[in-house]
């Protein structure tokens, strides 16, 4: 019982001296300049270049631990990091450099009749607690996008790629320290133990917004405890509606790269609804497409009686994030029934519909109730890399400051600045 409180007692002092050099370094990064940020972002995509070998070393002590634990695939497809992956974290880090600095933006300005000059400013959140899961480029994006946005940053990784991201954070560093930056700009937590989540959801002197990005379980806790204000990223239950004036071709091709070019990622589709006025025609190309691609498909009464392959879906199917080659399908009489599914069982992330109406397309559009809606087009562009922003923290699926892609801008709030010359109010 002793041994268990001194080794909290040492979790609290590690993480106050954590969470007061974050404070410090914030304040710094706050007033860095856009010359200076970029110079420090371009030294740690160099630094990933230098040791790439390295990283790769760290990720297989990982790979092995997590092998013997029994990952599936798809989670260990999450964890792997290889040399292409290290390159692609290196210029993911070079994009979010060059992005327009987020930090002093003008939002708005006007002049009132008393001559008093209002200005809306961007400014840094200041520190941001991150909790997330096994991907180790998650720790390179979240260190880069933090830093060109002026927060400092406490990182959480899971405990599986503990290693990996010990190894990522050291080359943040030493681009921090090519530009005279201080390493505290960005820090893992000292500790692997679980019981640190806890501890950071408590830390409302250090840090301002805790960003989770994991799964239900993750989430739910951050949500339950957390005695800070939160950005929301919950999972991933996204939606392909094909319509009945869809391209078959088009359909097939969306669906397969929605459904099978990563299954582990958020953004990759889990649910699949097709009108039943075309599921006699469409229905067997798509699932003989689906399942001689190694994909297992759940359905409804009508897609079981389509292929005999087909495991019939129970109600939790229309609700799961699969995160695997495993997804449900559902035959649905029109455009609102569709509707009312996604908005009833997805989970606000990312929903599409395959469709050549545009007045369909437009209610679709209007009346999904997600973060990103799409047309026409793959699930798995939900990414802040592929909307252009350099890269993403998460993807926020609630309603309050941040919604979808996280990136630079959204890890930014604003103050006001007033300039007047005397005046003082009756």
């Amino acid at each position: 019982m002793e041994a268990t409180t001194q080794e909290t007692v040492h979790i609290k002092k590690s993480m106050q001296r954590v969470g007061e050099q974050a404070r410090g370094a914030s304040r710094i990064l706050a007033l860095a300049s856009a010359d200076q940020k970029e110079s420090a972002l371009h030294g740690a995509a160099a630094s990933i270049r230098q040791a790439a070998q390295e990283l790769v070393a760290a990720n297989d002590s990982d790979m092995k631990r997590a092998e013997r634990g029994g990952f599936g695939e798809a989670l260990l497809d999450r964890l792997r990091l290889t040399s292409d992956r290290t390159e692609a974290m290196a210029k993911g880090i070079e994009e979010i450099s060059s992005l327009p600095d987020p930090v002093g933006r003008v939002l708005a300005q006007w002049e009132r009749p008393n001559g008093l000059q209002i200005q809306r400013v961007s400014v840094p959140l200041g520190v941001i607690g991150i909790i997330y899961e096994s991907r180790p480029n998650v720790t390179a994006d979240a260190g880069a996008l933090c830093l060109k946005s002026g927060n400092a940053v406490i990182l959480r990784p899971g405990s599986d790629s503990f290693e990996t991201s010990k190894a990522i954070v050291s080359c943040l560093h030493a681009g921090l320290n090519s530009a005279r930056l201080p390493e505290a700009s960005i820090q893992l937590v000292p500790i692997n133990d679980r019981s640190i989540v806890g501890e950071m959801l408590t830390m409302s002197d250090y840090i301002d917004v805790i960003i989770p990005r994991g799964g239900k379980s993750l989430t739910k806790r951050v949500m339950e405890e957390s005695k800070i204000p939160t950005l929301q990223h919950l999972d991933g239950n996204c939606h392909t509606y094909v319509h009945q004036t869809a391209d078959p071709k088009m359909a097939k091709e969306v669906l397969l790269n929605a459904k099978l070019r990563r299954t582990s990622i958020c953004g990759a589709t889990e649910s699949v609804l097709i009108d039943v006025s075309i599921a006699r025609t469409l229905l067997p190309v798509l699932l003989e497409a689906l399942i001689s691609s190694g994909c297992e498909v759940r359905g409804d009464e009508a897609v079981c009686a389509s292929d005999n392959r087909v495991i019939a879906a129970g109600e939790v199917d229309w609700s799961t994030e699969y995160l695997d080659a495993v997804v449900s399908i559902k035959t649905v009489s029109n455009l609102d029934e569709a509707i009312q599914h996604i908005n009833r069982y997805g989970s606000h992330h990312t929903d599409a519909i395959i469709a050549g109406d545009l007045a369909a397309t437009e209610k679709f559009l209007n009346e999904v109730d997600s973060a990103i809606v799409m047309v026409n087009a793959s699930t798995q562009f939900a990414d802040g890399g592929e909307f252009g922003m350099g890269g993403e923290i998460g993807i926020g699926t609630g309603r309050l400051h941040a919604r979808g892609p996280v990136g630079v801008e959204q890890l930014t709030t604003y103050k006001y600045v007033v300039r007047g010359n005397g005046q003082t109010r009756a």
